[in-house]
């Protein structure tokens, strides 16, 4: 068949089996399923108030895309496993596209299934196929039926490349991160972990002399209220203007952090006390482990917790 023919077969037109490159892949025995970037561009309003693009967040609008139209013809395969997006999911739904073909799955087979796929969960191969089938049967029409398995399989196909190299650059990120003095110093900070140490890091640079104190780079992160006072009034709201991608970052750290930590965990209890909802309280502990983040960084030394006065003071009235 044609290279534009064959094209064409999964939605595409002409022009799209002009480039060399898909006439390249079409002859090799590839299939080349089109994706209008505006496709993913229109559903970004969707499921996200900003405008920010990455990786991450195109796969994870692909994964909800994926989940939508199994629920509407094949809801199993969207129950069967926890995450749709998770390699064993995709996986299942590549052999698995269409009720029909899964038709004789049983134990044995479900279980030699997760045993050529290192799938080593909770739950067993009995377990899996109940899920499998308690969820709703649709009834489809044969055409109808065979046409959402093809797209089901081109979304699966898409999220397993987007998946996998997601997961190699995961991975290249958390051994680059460890091999550099700046990131074993925002490591060590309690439950920080590679990424979460990675994404800080990147945004802090290198060059200490971007900041000229703790209450600078508090307010670039956003982490630090705007302050308004007129006269004898005054009063402090959320701060907009900020560096988000910065805020994000020591966000999950400080809310990571107040599981392992009886300082953090004693900070973010005492802003809930007061009142403050789950987002400001984390504002607040952002803040406070700032100060301790810019001592550490600043100094180019580890976080000591002997050195950390009010970790040492949470530690003496708990056992005291």
């Amino acid at each position: 068949m044609p290279p534009a023919a064959q094209c064409r077969r999964h939605g595409g037109g002409h022009r799209a089996a002009l480039g060399l490159v898909v006439d390249a892949l079409l002859e090799a025995g590839f299939s080349v399923v089109p994706i209008h970037p505006n496709v993913v561009k229109a559903t970004r309003p969707r499921y996200r108030s900003q405008g920010g693009k990455s990786d991450a967040s195109d796969a994870s609008l692909l994964a909800n895309q994926l989940r939508s139209l199994l629920q509407s013809f094949w809801p199993g395969a969207a129950e069967v496993f926890a995450d749709v997006d998770s390699p064993i999911a995709l996986a299942f739904i590549l052999r698995y596209p269409t009720p029909e073909s899964a038709s004789r799955l049983g134990p044995q087979r479900m279980a030699a299934f997760c045993a050529q796929h290192a799938c080593s969960g909770r739950r067993s191969a009995q377990e899996l196929l109940e899920r499998l089938h308690q969820a709703p049967i649709i009834a489809l029409g044969e055409l109808e039926m065979e046409a959402k398995g093809e797209l089901a399989l081109s979304l699966a196909r898409t999220l397993d490349r987007l998946v996998d190299q997601i997961r190699l650059l995961t991975s290249r990120i958390e051994h680059h991160v460890g091999s550099i003095d700046d990131g074993r110093i925002l490591m060590c900070f309690p439950r920080a972990g590679r990424i979460c140490a990675a994404q800080i890091l990147a945004e802090l640079g290198s060059v200490r002399q971007r900041f000229d104190s703790d209450e600078h780079l508090a307010a670039e992160a956003g982490v630090a209220p705007v302050t308004y006072a007129s006269g004898n009034s005054k009063a402090m709201t959320f701060r907009w203007a900020c560096h988000h991608r910065l805020r994000a970052a020591l966000n999950c750290m400080a809310d990571n952090s107040r599981h392992a930590n009886a300082w953090a965990a004693s900070v973010y209890a005492k802003a809930r006390g007061r009142g403050c909802d789950h987002p400001h309280a984390i504002r607040i502990l952002s803040r406070a482990w700032l100060r301790v983040i810019w001592r550490a960084w600043t100094d180019r030394k580890s976080y000591d917790p002997a050195l950390h006065g009010g970790a040492q003071l949470v530690l003496k009235t708990a056992g005291g």
